[in-house]
Parts: C-alpha cells; sequence; structure tokens
C-alpha cells in the first residue's frame, strides 16, 4: 500500500481526570496541573483570552507543558502549600523522590508561570515538555532559541520560555517535533527551575524573573490574604481553600469573578453540554458578596459590586444574565471545531448564548448583593441608587412575563417559580431599603407588586397533591432552584410548603444522596442527554436541612460532600454518582460559594432574612 494511502493514526486524547487538576493562578488568569505534572490548560493573557495549553480538551498536538519522571512513577502525592495557592507535588520512583513547585507570581507587567523540580533523595531522570499552541491549541507558534531563552510568537502572542535559578543549574532546552524539551538528572538538594512568560508580540521581550524570589513574594501574597479571614466556625480548612479559590478566579483589574476558569468540560461525558463558564454571572453575586462580607474580604466585596454596577450600567431593559470580566455584554458562542473535545465530549463552546437570555432572577440577585455590601469611596455612589431605583421600577413592567431561568435552559421560556421569587426578593428589598434609593422609584408601587407578586407564588406555583413549590407555574416538574425560596427569605424555614419542598426534592431529584438540579427526562430543556448531580444544589439542601432543625442530617450530608473534594480540596460544577468522577467545568465558584454559605448556617454566623411584610406601611 502507498504511504499516502495509509489513514493518519488519531492522537491520543490528553487529558487527565477533572478531579486530577490543581488550579494556580495570579488573579487574572489561571492554570490546570495534572497529576501527572501536566499544565493542560491555561489562557493567556487573561481568563477569557484564547487557550495556549488546550490539550484539557483534546490532544498533545494542543498544547501542554509536562514536568516529570521519564521513569515509571510509583507513586504521586500533592499538595498546596498552607495558606497558598503554590501547588506541590511529589513524585516517587523506583530511582528516588523528586517534588515539583508550581505557581503564578502575583502579576507585574507580565504574567509568568513557574515550575521548580527539585530532588529529594536518589538521581531522578527528568524530562520537561513545552508544547505551545495558541487559539485555543489551533495555532502552531514560530519558535527561536537565544541562547538559553526559547521564544515563541503568533500573531500579537509572545511567550518567552527560559530555564534559570538563582540557586540550581540550568537545563538544556532543544526543539523536538514542534515541541520544546529538556532532558536532565536530579540527585538530592539539586533544582532546576523552569519560567513561561507572556507578552503582546509587539513589546520587548520581558525580564528575567528571580525565580526565589518571586516564590517567596507569591507564599506572603496568599498567606497575608488569607490569614484575614474572619471565619471561626468548623470546617475551617474547606473554607478557607474554598475561599482562596474564589479569590484566585478574581480578575483583579476589575473585581470580576468568573464562574470557573475552563470551558468545554462536559456535564455528561460525551454529550453536547459543553459550556463555556470564564465569564461572571449576576446569579452568583448575591452569594459570593455574602460569603465575602462574612469573611472579612470588604475590599474584595467592594470591587466585586463595583464591577457588578458597572457591568448592568445603562437603561434597564438591557440588563443581562452574565458579562465578561470587563463587563463586556457581546460573549458569541461558537465551536473550536479543530478539538476533540474532552473525553470525545463535543462541541467544544466558546463564548456563551445564555448571555443573550432573559433571566429575571437576575434582578432579585443584584438587590441582595446591593442591599448587603458597603457602597464604597467611588465615582458611582451617588448614581448607583438612581440606578438601583429604575432596575426596581422596571420589574414592576416585566416580572409579569416568562423567562429563560437560573439554568439557561434552551427548550423555550416559562414562568419559572425561582425567577418569580428572585423578582420578589428584588421588590421586597427594595421596599426595606427604600431610604437608600435618595426618593426614587415609586415605593407605594414597589410595594403593591411585591406582595401581589408573594400571592401569585404560592397560588400558582405550589402544588398541594405534590406538596412542593414546582419548576413553573402549573408544572408537576421539581426543580433544586426552589430550595432556595427558605434561604432567601420568602417564607419561612418551618413553614409547611418550605418543608414539603425540601422533603419533595430529597425524594424525587436525590440520585445516591447528592441533589439533581431537575429530571431531564420530565422536563424537556431544549439539550440531549443528562447530567451529573448538582453540587451547589446538594450544598443549598444541606443549609435547608440545618435551619429546618435536621442538623444530624445536615451535617452528615456536608461532610460527604466535602469527601468528594479532590485531594487538593477543588470542586467541579457536578458529580457523577455511579462512576464517581467530577464533571462540568473546574474548578467552579458557585460549588466553593454554596460550600462556604452552608459553613457560616451551620456555624451559626448567618440566618435568612426574616419573612414577611416590611412594617413601613
Amino acid at each position: 500500500m502507498a504511504e499516502w494511502f495509509k489513514k493518519k493514526p488519531v492522537p491520543a486524547l490528553h487529558g487527565s481526570r477533572i478531579e486530577d487538576y490543581a488550579v494556580i493562578g495570579d488573579c487574572e488568569t489561571a492554570a490546570l496541573v495534572s497529576l501527572e505534572g501536566s499544565i493542560d490548560w491555561l489562557c493567556w493573557p487573561t481568563f477569557s483570552s484564547g487557550a495556549c495549553f488546550a490539550a484539557l480538551l483534546g490532544t498533545a498536538e494542543n498544547g501542554f507543558w509536562r514536568v516529570r519522571p521519564k521513569g515509571e512513577i510509583k507513586t504521586t502525592r500533592r499538595q498546596y502549600r498552607p495558606g497558598t495557592m503554590i501547588v506541590e507535588t511529589t513524585f516517587v520512583t523506583e530511582e528516588g523522590e523528586v517534588c515539583l513547585t508550581d505557581f503564578m507570581p502575583p502579576r507585574g507587567k507580565h504574567s509568568d508561570v513557574v515550575r521548580i523540580v527539585r530532588g529529594v533523595r536518589g538521581k531522578v531522570k527528568m524530562r520537561m515538555d513545552c508544547a505551545l499552541r495558541f487559539d485555543y491549541g489551533l495555532t502552531i507558534p514560530w519558535v527561536t532559541r537565544h541562547e538559553q531563552e526559547v521564544r515563541a510568537v503568533a500573531g500579537p502572542n509572545m511567550a518567552v520560555l527560559r530555564s534559570e535559578c538563582m540557586r540550581g543549574a540550568t537545563a538544556e532546552m532543544h526543539g523536538e517535533g514542534m515541541t520544546t524539551v529538556s532532558d536532565f538528572v536530579l540527585k538530592e538538594g539539586q533544582q532546576v527551575c523552569f519560567v513561561l512568560t507572556y507578552a503582546a508580540s509587539i513589546e520587548e521581550v520581558p525580564e528575567r524573573v528571580p525565580v526565589e524570589d518571586a516564590l517567596e513574594d507569591t507564599r506572603k501574597y496568599w498567606c497575608e490574604w488569607s490569614d484575614r479571614s474572619d471565619y471561626k466556625g468548623v470546617y475551617g480548612e474547606a473554607v478557607q481553600r474554598s475561599l482562596m479559590t474564589l479569590k484566585a478566579m478574581t480578575y483583579r483589574p476589575t473585581g470580576g469573578i468568573v464562574a470557573a476558569v475552563t470551558a468545554g468540560l462536559p456535564e455528561e461525558i460525551g454529550g453536547e453540554r459543553n459550556w463555556d463558564y470564564r465569564y461572571c454571572w449576576l446569579r452568583d453575586t448575591s452569594f459570593t458578596l455574602l460569603v465575602l462580607m462574612r469573611a472579612g474580604y470588604t475590599e474584595e466585596a467592594i470591587a466585586w459590586r463595583l464591577w457588578l454596577l458597572r457591568a448592568i450600567a445603562g437603561t434597564p431593559d438591557q440588563v443581562q444574565s452574565l458579562y465578561g470580566i470587563s463587563g463586556e455584554r457581546k460573549l458569541f458562542e461558537w465551536a473550536a471545531d479543530w478539538l476533540p473535545g474532552y473525553e470525545n465530549s463535543k462541541p467544544v463552546r466558546i463564548g456563551n448564548a445564555a448571555s443573550e437570555q432573559f433571566q429575571l432572577d437576575v434582578f432579585g440577585e443584584v438587590a441582595v448583593a446591593l442591599a448587603h455590601t458597603p457602597m464604597g469611596d467611588d465615582d458611582l455612589r451617588i448614581p448607583a441608587t438612581e440606578l438601583e431605583a429604575a432596575l426596581i421600577d422596571h420589574l414592576c413592567h416585566i416580572w409579569p412575563e416568562p423567562d429563560d431561568g437560573i439554568w439557561e435552559t434552551r427548550g423555550g421560556r416559562k414562568h419559572f417559580v425561582h425567577s418569580k421569587v428572585m423578582a420578589w426578593v428584588a421588590l421586597d428589598r427594595a421596599v426595606k431599603q427604600h431610604e437608600r434609593y435618595d426618593g426614587a422609584g415609586d415605593v407605594k408601587r414597589w410595594r403593591k407588586n411585591r406582595d401581589m407578586l408573594h400571592k401569585e407564588i404560592c397560588a400558582k406555583g405550589f402544588d398541594k397533591k405534590l406538596n412542593s413549590f414546582t419548576q413553573s407555574y402549573g408544572s408537576k416538574s421539581l426543580d433544586a432552584s426552589c430550595l432556595r425560596l427558605g434561604i432567601v427569605g420568602f417564607l419561612p424555614m418551618d413553614d409547611p410548603r418550605i418543608v414539603g419542598t425540601v422533603e419533595a426534592i430529597q425524594k424525587h431529584l436525590m440520585k445516591d444522596g447528592l441533589v439533581q438540579r431537575y429530571d431531564p427526562l420530565k422536563f424537556k430543556d431544549g439539550l440531549k442527554g443528562g447530567e451529573g448531580t448538582f453540587l451547589a444544589c446538594s450544598f443549598w439542601m444541606v443549609t435547608c436541612l440545618w435551619l429546618m432543625g435536621r442538623q444530624d442530617e445536615a451535617t452528615q450530608m456536608y461532610e460527604r460532600l466535602l469527601a468528594l473534594r479532590n485531594d487538593v480540596g477543588l470542586l467541579s460544577e457536578e458529580y457523577d454518582p455511579v462512576a464517581k468522577r467530577m464533571l462540568g467545568n473546574f474548578p467552579q465558584a458557585l460549588s466553593h460559594i454554596a460550600l462556604v454559605h452552608a459553613a457560616f448556617a451551620m456555624s451559626g454566623q448567618w440566618t435568612p432574612e426574616k419573612a414577611g411584610r416590611d412594617s413601613d406601611k
């Protein structure tokens, strides 16, 4: 057979299991490092930029950076340095043991990834492979070598790879099959360092990074931040790691917090529910601000609030459910069809069309967020009150309309109960806080709409036969978002209708002890296939059980959820209790927010706002 006629071998998929990754970041972007010592995902220069390592969603041809022993690895163990986002991976082989330290220093002019590998015992042969592929694994850069410096350039992007320690040997690097590689040997006490730095291709080549100084600066930055936490309850380690993860997912220049650092990780292996979560959702604002404020991180809460005000500024009828990290509104959704997807889960979606949906609940999320955070000394302080009042006035017009719901389904708009409840929350908080609005807005009208909406939800959203609030008006389907009704103060937690709702969700939406958002077999959401159990909903169940006085049950469930975290304390969006693996984008902000919020409830540091009408008649 002629050589040209032979089929080319299909490259093997590269990505590890989702739970096998740790995250490092510089508060402007983040990278995922696997247990194999491979960085398989990194978007540069920001969270929402194109990935230069995208092997997570494909093959080695889509870009990765791996440092590991050449021989067989017998065991691997991993941890974050206490109070930091510096991850240490220890590899044990027949020949000895080495420790790989990965981190991203707090960003100065440029963004850096630093990798230090140190010999612990014995004599271990090592291998470094770096395959840069810009534009989500599509573009192979032009690579040149300048002494012990490798420069990769493609279009607007430049990355510079160096091997240089203040105390340690320089590793020789060379090209091999469109990849930069290095083979070296580590003895006990020896170390080799690699630094990869991003810059625009039109800039001067970035200066060298003093590795040991950068490591100490990074340690101090994170330790000082984590030491500021005011959380005093049980499960302190889990709360601290979750708060640090949220900080790492914060885009420091604007204060926005991304929902996850990844795109395209599937909610079902082989399925099509593969979304891009590198944006900021308004649905996350109220819980995010709540946990930041309760934990003592006022500066971050103010920055998030300012991001929110900038993002939603403008006419109220143009408020979106999500925005870009700088408040961008156009987040066009498209498919990176050259990527085979995580474990062949296609399409790999970039951008998110949910930004074009109508989600009524965001008005409630915004109202709660703005009602409970400090104003801050900024130019937006005075017009912010007028903006809030304008949003509530607009809500009085639109709350009777159906919407796309919190889960951003694509099966058509409905009168979702959770959405209506969050519209009620917005009106309720506005009435209670009306003095903040500097006389703007018609408070009498707000109160009338609030009370009318409460009555309608109780009449149309509660099914007496099911003894539960349902997913939408007139529906027989349940939805885990209704767990939030008591949490936001729509009704007291001991109200029989709230108790009935919690028990109905326990009976019909729990799978192996974890909560599904809804049953996709009973509710047509416009998408094929199913999904795993939703971790944030499971934490909401914990909070509800605790507030209902079922504390032993809540504790048992909370500890089971904590056990689902990976070895370094991270959670994805969903979990498959059958295959016993994580699903969805990673790490997931909402999962960690709900973890922290439940801990505040269980430690007595948070209780729901009291339900009922205001006293100002």
